[in-house]
């Protein structure tokens, strides 16, 4: 068990997308950034969740998903429901998961699981298989007694390896589907793991959306992990993975740019004046040299509210006299 590196073979089209990665980060860096447009991030993260659960054949529609998280009713589908609350709860621990540590997984895995299987949060103790998207079996994992030994060692290697993240998360994403330690769950607990460890190195990870992509070309996964498991290293597996993140993250640059380009000249104006406390539109008006309230709504405060700038004091009646707005 010492000294394991799991099988696989850089090559030049790997490093290739390693360096486009790269730079698309180094773009996202310079336009963005995300930390400062909660909007955003929050249509990130329901895209990542909404994603990796359909990918699980969960029903809910982005819509349902949306009212999941806002913490609305949603008929029917109890379990998907149930998944999604799941999932929201297992994304807000990203920043706090150690990716090298067995407790955390075994956390996080009884969060995302909870109420959905018997064993969540614990080392399966049966047999299991890996199923494509038509429900066939392209891998039959390792035998339970074999989990163990195979998780902690994948995990050891991950925290003591030298090679470039981006390729290291994706074996480790490969290497934790082929071992499969969990009854169930194994599928979003590896992407999300993946995240993990990305956004460990890079904090920009964690609103990224790689699932989304992961989902658009979700054949193309399953056969991925089918052809690194029939040739016995994970190098098509990584490729794959490579070209995901290179295109979640150009997608992300688009959408940030777009997003930045559409807080106009107004907006800006108003965002220099506008303080952390609550004042009213009256004030604000007032600040700005401004008589119009249609146009100081129209083109200063509702733009400003759609791009998660800045909130009402009371989300439920946004045209209460008494309304009054601060800067997030």
């Amino acid at each position: 068990m010492e000294n394991y590196v799991p099988p696989y073979e850089i090559n030049d089209e790997m490093l290739d997308l390693v360096a486009r990665i790269t730079e698309k980060l180094g773009q996202l860096n310079g336009v963005s950034a995300l930390e400062k447009l909660p909007k955003l991030r929050r249509v990130s993260r329901i895209s990542s969740i909404y994603s990796t659960l359909a990918i699980e054949n969960n029903k809910l529609s982005v819509g349902q998903v949306t009212d999941v998280i806002d913490g609305k009713r949603v008929l029917g589908f109890q379990e998907d429901v149930l998944a999604v609350k799941n999932a929201i709860s297992a994304y807000k621990l990203l920043k706090d998961i150690d990716p090298y540590s067995i407790d955390d997984l075994l956390k996080v895995h009884g969060v995302m699981m909870q109420g959905l299987v018997s064993e969540a949060g614990k080392i399966r103790t049966g047999q299991v298989g890996v199923y494509n998207g038509e429900g066939e079996v392209i891998h039959i994992a390792p035998s339970a007694e074999m989990v163990s030994p195979l998780i902690y060692r994948l995990l050891d290697w991950a925290k003591t390896s030298k090679a470039n993240m981006l390729i290291k998360s994706s074996v480790f994403h490969y290497e934790f589907e082929f071992i499969h330690p969990f009854r169930d769950g194994n599928g979003r607990m590896g992407r999300l793991w993946q995240s993990v460890m990305l956004s460990c190195w890079k904090p920009i990870f964690e609103w990224i959306p790689i699932e989304s992509i992961i989902k658009e070309n979700q054949q193309e996964y399953y056969k991925a992990i089918a052809l690194s498991t029939s040739q016995g290293r994970s190098d098509k597996f990584i490729l794959f993975m490579l070209s995901v993140i290179d295109k979640a993250i150009q997608h992300i640059v688009v959408d940030t740019q777009n997003h930045i380009n559409h807080i106009n000249n107004q907006v800006a104006a108003l965002m220099g004046v506008i303080e952390s406390y609550p004042q009213s539109a009256s004030e604000l008006m007032a600040k700005l040299d401004l008589k119009s309230k249609d146009n100081f709504r129209k083109n200063y405060l509702y733009p400003a509210i759609e791009s998660g700038l800045i909130e009402m004091t009371d989300k439920n009646k946004p045209t209460s006299r008494n309304q009054r707005y601060f800067k997030i």
